[in-house]
């Protein structure tokens, strides 16, 4: 019955447009040449409908999507299935395949492109992801919005609009989103310039930080949440940019500074946890358990001592990050020393970005050649470090040719999502992969929009993409109305360490 309703909705959908499976075809040993490439891709059951086109010029396009007693007919070069129509046709490949076949006609002549598939996982995906959409520009950051998307449809949200802070000349920079657990009702993020400061929503209360210090580097900047305590680890970054002149790479952006704090939200306390002034730590991150800290760092000691910044520009190539982790006892509040986790600079490369899947077993990380900025960076790729065999591979079924950078776990630790610029080289733009329980990797596919051509009209970069349990609820005037007020400046103490 299933069955002959949609066939039914799409038979007089195709009477209205003169057009049908054609009774005769040619066959083709090619794959249809679709954006977004969503050929023999694997999905969650919960995703929106995939909807692609056909590149280049055709006279007419009929494409049917089968799985057991369902069936989808499209007609148009737009494949744009009906959501409850897709939601059938999933259930029923359930652990199987959609089996998805293209016709296409030329010159008068009909022709079926090879058969492909698109695979249906019985495992779900988190229904929301978040991420900063920001202008591909490298001196202004007007109109930046931290966005929440829904990924078993199409709807899109702001979560804050930094034009909201915004007066004149007086411009407000926001970055740096982060949540506790996936939990959308414990988030932080930084707004700088006018207004500045961290906001920090928790359970419905917001509270405006002033995290800045005389005994700290900088306030914080890149945070990662303990699994359950109300315990912030942030970097802290003395950021600055260079243009490059002739190196494929446009731009290198670097620390000459940075260390790693703590801030208990619930006694306002901030304290230094590595300040070693000849590393560069950065980018911290909690296993699940709560009980290890992982970040990167690299060694470094400045020759001249008067221009710290000029130097580390013209040695920039040497700068390699390697991977730590620190010990950390829930009940004490103490972190051990550190410990190696994996020499990059050992192979010549720097190793970013470390993060660890729900299950504890994997540390996926960014391996470059240089630097901590990989999203700049063209040979920029995802690599694995198995934590239970300490067996270490590149991703290469998720890479490219080019940038594979910011990457975050799914709460089931069955999908990862990431940046690439795969596509242009110039735009972020979200990939959602699939990983089994061996760490094996499926083909990524880009997040699907209702136009499919969506992606490639938007000028916009999606930055730091995160899952999340369900939506953001404070809404954009709140954070506003939060970031008008005065801040609450943090009190320092001393680490206390083994």
């Amino acid at each position: 019955m299933k069955k002959f309703l949609i066939l039914s909705a799409a038979a007089t959908l195709l009477m209205a447009c003169g057009s049908k499976i054609p009774e005769q075809f040619s066959e083709s040993d090619d794959l249809p040449n679709i954006y977004p490439d969503y050929t023999n891709v694997t999905v969650p059951i919960n995703i929106a409908p995939l909807t692609f086109e056909m590149d280049g010029k055709v006279e007419g396009m009929v494409t049917k999507l089968t799985a057991g007693d369902e069936e989808i007919i499209c007609d148009g070069r737009k494949v744009q299935p009906d959501a409850d129509d897709w939601k059938l046709l999933t259930e029923s490949a359930k652990g199987n395949a959609i089996k998805v076949e293209v016709f296409v006609e030329k010159n008068d002549q009909w022709t079926r492109f090879k058969p492909f598939n698109i695979y249906v996982s019985p495992d779900s995906i988190d229904p929301y992801i978040s991420y900063r959409l920001i202008s591909p520009s490298y001196v202004t950051y007007e109109e930046l919005t931290i966005n929440q998307r829904c990924l078993e449809n199409y709807d899109e949200s702001v979560i804050y609009d930094n034009m909201l802070c915004s007066e004149g000349a007086n411009g407000q920079c926001i970055n740096c989103h982060n949540f506790q657990q996936y939990n959308p009702d414990r988030m932080q993020f930084h707004a700088r310039q006018n207004m500045g400061g961290t906001i920090i929503a928790c359970d419905g209360d917001i509270q405006k930080i002033d995290m800045r210090n005389d005994s700290i580097l900088s306030a914080g900047v890149y945070p990662t949440w303990h699994p359950w305590l109300k315990y912030i680890v942030y970097s802290t970054n003395m950021t600055a940019q260079i243009f490059h002149s002739v190196d494929p790479n446009k731009i290198e952006v670097f620390d000459t500074e940075s260390d790693l704090i703590a801030y208990d939200l619930e006694k306002n306390e901030v304290t230094n946890i590595e300040n070693d002034p000849t590393e560069l730590e950065c980018f911290p991150f909690w296993a699940p358990d709560g009980k290890t800290l992982y970040y990167c760092s690299a060694h470094f000691e400045y020759k001249d001592t008067i221009d710290h910044g000029k130097e580390l520009i013209m040695r920039n190539e040497e700068v390699k990050y390697n991977l730590y982790k620190k010990r950390f006892n829930p009940e004490t509040m103490q972190f051990g020393p550190r410990e190696l986790v994996f020499a990059a600079d050992s192979l010549g490369k720097s190793a970013t970005l470390p993060r660890i899947s729900p299950d504890g077993r994997y540390l996926m990380f960014t391996l470059a050649k240089s630097g901590v900025f990989h999203i700049w960076h063209h040979d920029a790729d995802l690599w694995m470090l198995d934590l239970k065999t300490g067996k270490m591979r590149n991703m290469e079924e998720i890479n490219s040719p080019d940038t594979e950078s910011y990457h975050s776990w799914s709460s089931n630790g069955r999908w990862v999502v990431f940046s690439s610029r795969r596509y242009d080289s110039n735009y972020t733009r979200p990939y959602i992969v699939h990983i089994d329980s061996n760490g094996h990797a499926g083909k990524p596919f880009e997040l699907p929009c209702a136009d499919p051509d969506y992606h490639r009209q938007f000028l916009k970069c999606y930055n730091i993409p995160e899952f999340m349990r369900g939506p953001v609820t404070i809404k954009p005037q709140q954070f506003a109305d939060a970031l008008k007020q005065e801040a609450r400046p943090v009190k320092y103490v001393e680490h206390n360490s083994k």
